[in-house]
């Protein structure tokens, strides 16, 4: 039992139980978060999909009007759309701008768990709207993913 990694923009499986890595991933500033979670996992039977794409080029445009862009932004609200699991990471070297609009996106759909660990600039936004909407935050990656993975093992 091993579980399937699927970067962005490749397809997946729906059938199988499908965790969405979404939040903070500013190259250069936000660890490499994902690659914990990936690892975290590793032996369960899931489908990780994973926006942190391993050929993303910072020049590209952010424009609708880039096919390669507009690409990866859609592959990540399907992916969303799909996924069973929405695990939401705010690491606190970064603004993630975009992480805070799909917190908006997805706050009502009961499929988020939410690791926002002090010291990130809107915490408190953050943890309100959380509050508000019945979704429990966590301020530690590391014992997010052991209980998610606890979680999983009971579900999956």
């Amino acid at each position: 039992m091993n579980s399937k990694i699927i970067k962005a923009p490749h397809k997946y499986d729906t059938k199988q139980f499908l965790l969405f890595l979404a939040g903070s991933i500013e190259m250069g500033k936000a660890e490499n978060w994902q690659d914990k979670a990936e690892k975290a996992f590793a032996d369960l039977d899931i489908t990780i999909l994973n926006p942190r794409r391993d050929d993303w080029d910072s020049s590209w445009e952010q424009s609708i009007d880039n096919p390669q862009f507009r690409k990866q932004v859609k592959w990540e609200l399907d992916a969303m759309d799909d996924a069973d699991l929405i695990l939401m990471y705010f690491d606190p070297n970064t603004k993630s701008p975009i992480t805070l609009l799909e917190l908006g996106l997805y706050v009502d759909t009961d499929k988020l768990i939410v690791c926002c660990p002090e010291g990130y600039w809107r915490k408190g936004n953050v943890d309100i709207v959380c509050k508000r909407y019945g979704i429990e935050t966590s301020e530690n990656l590391d014992e997010t993913l052991k209980d998610i993975k606890e979680g999983l093992l009971e579900e999956v």
